[in-house]
Order: structure tokens, then C-alpha cells, then sequence
């Protein structure tokens, strides 16, 4: 368990060491990271940590149980509404020193994203994620999935075993209203059961973390799913 405290360390000032260079901020291993890291597009509320900003700044600029969140990413070129988003979280960030927003998303940038979080977020409305594949390799490189319960999470979720779930709002109410309520109910997981446990219960959270990682392979790796192809529909 140590070592593998150790490692995830060594891992988060990899990854800040990128931040540092495209952003200029410092940030710090012993402190519990949030990432959120895809496409930007609008269902996928990459924005929604930013819901309730003066509660979003308090969670962030504690100091005794302090909190870093990353967001990286890229809009389409002509997807005004994303971008308007990317540049959103810029300015409302810019002048938080744990805060750190990154422009791209390629494979090698993923993995040291991936490595280097506590924290994996997926925040999407309901019934429009397809799979959400990035949670399934966070999990196999020691990040905890805070997420909805949608794409492939359902299969997999266990709520503070392998994983934190949001709970989610009448998908009857209007969208903006749907927002407010699931943003509330992250600002409440994260305060009331995710950075207490990483702060308070570190060895719970290192179970949580090899939990995850065990349970999340073999059944949602590629090599299952290339042998699944070939038995079920080439072998004949």
C-alpha cells in the first residue's frame, strides 16, 4: 500500500509537470486531484463543478483538506458552445493557484492525466454517454471514478467500494434544473464522502483504489473484447 502511495506521487508531479509548463501553476502530489479530461462538448458539462462558483471556491481554496482540479481537452473547431466553455473555465480559474485548465487530449497527454489523478470525473447528462472508456483505464492506473451512472459505469459501479456515484435528478425536470440538482449533488459526494476519505481514511481510499483496478480487468479491457469477437462471431 505504500509503494503504491508512492508511486501515485510520482506519477501526479509527472503529470505537473506539463501543467507547470502549459499554465505556469504549481501543484502539489500531496494534494487530492480531480480531472476532468475528453471532448469538450456540452452534454459532457465539463462546466458543472463551476455550477455554484463561491462553493466551488471554498472546496478548492481549503486548507485543511485541500482540493487541485485539472480539466483538459479540445472543442471542435466550429462548436461556438464548447469553446464558449473551454474559455469559461479559463477565466474563472485563472486566478486560482490549484486550478489548471489544459488545452489537448492526445494519447500520450491522456495517460499522464489518467496516471497522475486521485480522481476521475464524469459528469455527462444522463442517457448521452455511449461508453466512457477513459474511466475504465483511470481505474487501472490507480484514479477513483466520481461519476454518473451512465455508459459503462453502471456495470461496473459499486459505490465507496470501486467507485463514487452522483446521484442523479428526475430526467423529467427541465435541463437547467437537472443541472442545478446533480451539480448540488457533487459539491455533497465530494465534500461529504470523497475528500474525507482521502484525507481521513487514506487506507480505505488505497482499498478503494486496488478494488477498482482489480475488478475493472479482465471484463472491460480490449484483449476481452478482441477474444469475444473471434468466439462468438469469426471462430465458425
Amino acid at each position: 500500500d505504500k509503494m503504491l502511495q508512492k508511486r501515485k506521487k510520482e506519477l501526479k508531479q509527472k503529470l505537473f509537470s506539463i501543467v507547470a509548463n502549459q499554465t505556469g501553476k504549481l501543484l502539489d502530489p500531496n494534494v487530492l486531484t480531480i480531472v476532468w479530461a475528453r471532448r469538450f462538448a456540452a452534454y459532457k458539462r465539463a462546466n458543472l463543478l463551476l455550477s455554484d462558483f463561491a462553493r466551488f471556491e471554498k472546496m478548492v481554496t481549503n486548507k485543511e483538506y485541500p482540493v487541485q482540479v485539472i480539466w483538459a481537452g479540445k472543442p471542435y473547431p466550429e462548436d461556438d458552445g464548447a469553446i464558449a466553455i473551454f474559455n469559461d473555465i479559463y477565466w474563472k480559474t485563472k486566478s486560482l493557484p490549484s486550478c489548471a485548465i489544459l488545452t489537448g487530449y492526445e494519447l500520450w497527454l491522456s495517460g499522464y492525466l489518467k496516471r497522475g489523478s486521485d480522481v476521475w470525473l464524469n459528469n455527462p447528462r444522463l442517457y448521452h454517454e455511449a461508453s466512457g472508456t477513459s474511466g475504465m483505464t483511470a481505474a487501472m492506473n490507480g484514479s477513483v471514478n466520481v461519476s454518473i451512472p451512465d455508459g459503462w459505469v453502471p456495470e461496473f459501479a459499486r459505490h465507496g467500494k470501486n467507485c463514487f456515484i452522483i446521484q442523479t435528478a428526475n430526467d423529467q425536470l427541465p435541463v437547467d434544473e437537472r443541472d442545478r440538482i446533480e451539480a448540488n449533488n457533487l459539491y455533497d459526494l465530494l465534500e461529504k464522502e470523497v475528500i474525507p476519505t482521502y484525507y481521513k481514511s487514506p487506507a480505505k481510499w488505497v482499498k478503494l483504489v486496488k478494488t477498482a483496478a482489480k475488478e475493472v480487468v479482465p471484463q472491460f479491457d480490449s484483449g476481452r473484447m478482441a477474444d469475444e469477437y473471434y468466439e462468438k462471431m469469426y471462430s465458425d
